[in-house]
């Protein structure tokens, strides 16, 4: 051998066998992995001699590696030992040195391999027959009343069926359950159930209702000419009937005058601003009435209407006081507002301002949590409603926190109830699981066979929620860990090394509340990360939050989200989110996800035929 490619050889064989002994002395800390399930002991392993490895910057190494044409260790995470061994016994023949045994915890590429696909069988059930990545699809609240559209999600490709928690309650959940069984009965399939737990989520408080007001309008074309009315629902009081059609607006009347409306009456009234209004009725359903009106209405209690039949003879009605219910407010935002957050949960205000619009006082909206002001301090930021609002605090104390605006999505927003907040640099100590999550855990233990940990952060976390299932004897159920949080991100390691007490879990990368917690320039990064680090660790990985998310709430997808979808083939699992073309994401999702399968797999290329390469000519 030339005496430099000698040098570079055993250069190279040093370096490697330095890095081997730092994954064996990791390996030795026999505490970072106590109590484990049998199936996870070889995971444990290999996840300590990842983490080991990826201590190290090897950049360097992997270029002098590759250009001898060796593994450059890039595809490592599922088998680091046995890659790095593999590649160390080259260089020892090469050198003339002795040859290394195999290890006990080597792991070898195809056991690291079998070991992920097993546990995801575990979590998620068997493999579909067209492909290995599953579809979760979370319901909405339509599903616990229409059994067909859970047996089309289940015939589209459907795998686990994902109910949150934090929306509908126990009647609805089991309806949705029910209607899964009958359709796997039906149609021969198997689908998972997997259930959220709302976990301890920061949240806008209630607001003050604005006035009890219902605005509708004609569609009109680029001139302002109008195209179609809006259609008005016309319906008892008393008994009222859902909208035959989709309806603009729903007004609910005295049962004896809408008895007597027939096709082609007019309704005659002066609105909310005294404008002269008129509805020609156009159809009747059961008990209710269609009306079309071809101009803007302003809708409020107390309005007089007045119907003419075709004979001429009038009748009124009033709209009941309680028919109307008063619209719910949000406070406007831009650059520079301020805010104040209180821990009062009394109905938030909008600011007061005087004649000249200078601000009298600011507007206020409490937060549902009161360890948010145990935590919070001056300086650290604070974003809202899935990140469309950011600021920074100002003011803390016990009692409230004035938050100055920095980014207001379109230069202007408005915050609502209910609306979630983050803070990515504030250190909240908040209970792993609420009273709620208790109860919810008690329906999970029957009826489920997943759970998803929302914001967990730290390994006591896991530690509280198997002794939760214990005590239900919930060992049978699957856990997933959903990585929403900066600190869940920076603890991950650990959160697996304690989730290996469960027989059957995974993650799932909350993209979501990750993005915001972290940064959306981070997001690439942070998620790549988590994909490496839990394949290292043979989890199952969901990919959430956003997949497809135009097609299934418009019915067309963007170009971008495509892409995004496809690259979901390299987590074990895709999840999507509710919407009105949901069953078209389904399919679509569907589609990407087996095409794509043929090309990759996790991060390496799958080299197929190429039909561009089979029909080239010189």
């Amino acid at each position: 051998m030339d005496p430099e490619m000698l040098r570079e050889t055993e250069a190279l064989a040093e370096e490697l066998l330095r890095l081997r002994s730092q994954m064996r002395n990791l390996e030795a800390e026999r505490s970072l992995y106590e109590d484990l399930h049998p199936d996870h002991c070889a995971g444990a392993r290999n996840l300590l001699h990842y983490m080991a490895l990826r201590r190290n910057d090897i950049r360097h190494l992997q270029g002098r590696l590759a250009s001898m044409g060796l593994s450059s260790l890039g595809r490592t995470e599922s088998h680091v030992m046995g890659n790095l061994n593999a590649v160390l016994r080259i260089l020892l023949l090469l050198r003339g040195a002795p040859p290394i045994d195999c290890e006990e915890s080597e792991t070898r590429a195809n056991e690291g391999s079998d070991a992920l696909k097993r546990n995801t069988s575990a979590l998620l059930g068997e493999r579909p027959d067209s492909r290995r990545v599953r579809i979760m699809v979370t319901m909405p609240s339509e599903a616990a009343h229409y059994y067909e559209l859970i047996r089309d999600l289940l015939d589209g490709g459907m795998n686990c069926m994902r109910i949150n928690c934090a929306h509908d309650g126990p009647e609805q959940w089991l309806a949705m359950i029910n209607h899964l069984r009958r359709a796997e009965s039906e149609t021969g399939k198997f689908c998972k159930v997997a259930m959220d737990l709302a976990g301890p989520k920061l949240r806008t408080g209630p607001m003050e209702p604005g006035p009890a007001v219902l605005k509708c309008h004609p569609k009109r074309d680029e001139l302002g000419r109008v195209q179609s009315g809006s259609r008005i629902w016309l319906t008892s009081f008393a008994n009222p009937e859902p909208p035959a059609e989709r309806a603009s607006v729903v007004l609910r009347v005295a049962d004896r005058w809408l008895a007597r409306l027939q096709c082609g009456d007019e309704i005659h009234f002066l609105d909310a601003r005294r404008a002269r209004r008129s509805l020609v009725v156009t159809a009747t359903k059961g008990r209710s009435r269609c009306a079309e009106a071809r101009q803007t209405v302003y809708f409020t209690p107390g309005l007089v209407l007045t119907a003419v039949s075709a004979s001429g003879v009038t009748y009124k009605t009033r709209i009941h006081p309680k028919a109307i219910a008063r619209r719910a407010q949000a406070i406007p935002l831009v650059v520079g507002s301020k805010i104040v957050l209180t821990r009062s949960l009394k109905p938030g205000r909008l600011a007061v301002t005087d004649d000249n619009g200078e601000t009298l006082t600011l507007p206020r909206i409490g937060v549902t949590l009161p360890e948010f002001f145990e935590c919070v301090r001056t300086g650290e930021p604070v974003w809202f409603d899935d990140g469309k609002i950011g600021g920074i605090v100002t003011v803390a104390n016990d009692k409230e926190v004035a938050v100055e605006i920095t980014y207001a999505q379109g230069g202007r927003a408005k915050l609502a109830a209910e609306k979630g907040i983050n803070l990515p640099e504030s250190e909240l100590r908040l209970a792993s699981l609420t009273a709620e999550d208790h109860k919810a855990l008690e329906f999970i233990v029957r009826h489920a066979d997943l759970v998803g940990y929302s914001f967990v952060r730290t390994p006591a976390d896991v530690t509280a929620l198997q002794r939760r299932l214990k005590e239900l004897g919930g060992e049978h159920v699957g856990v997933i860990l959903k990585i929403e949080t900066q600190q869940a991100f920076e603890n991950l390691p650990q959160l697996l090394l304690a989730a290996m007490s469960f027989k059957a879990f995974g993650v799932m990368i909350a993209r979501g509340d990750l993005a915001v917690e972290c940064g959306f320039e981070r997001l690439a990064e942070l998620q790549e990360e988590i994909l490496w680090i839990s394949e290292a660790a043979h989890v199952p990985v969901i990919w959430a939050t956003q997949v497809l998310e135009s097609l299934i709430k418009s019915g067309a997808p963007s170009r971008s989200e495509i892409t995004d979808a496809a690259m979901g083939e390299r987590a074990e699992c895709v999840m999507l989110n509710k919407g009105p073309y949901l069953v078209s994401g389904v399919k679509a999702l569907d589609d990407i996800l087996c095409r794509m399968e043929s090309h990759q797999e996790k991060k390496r290329p799958m080299l197929r035929r190429l039909q561009v390469a089979a029909s080239f000519r010189q």
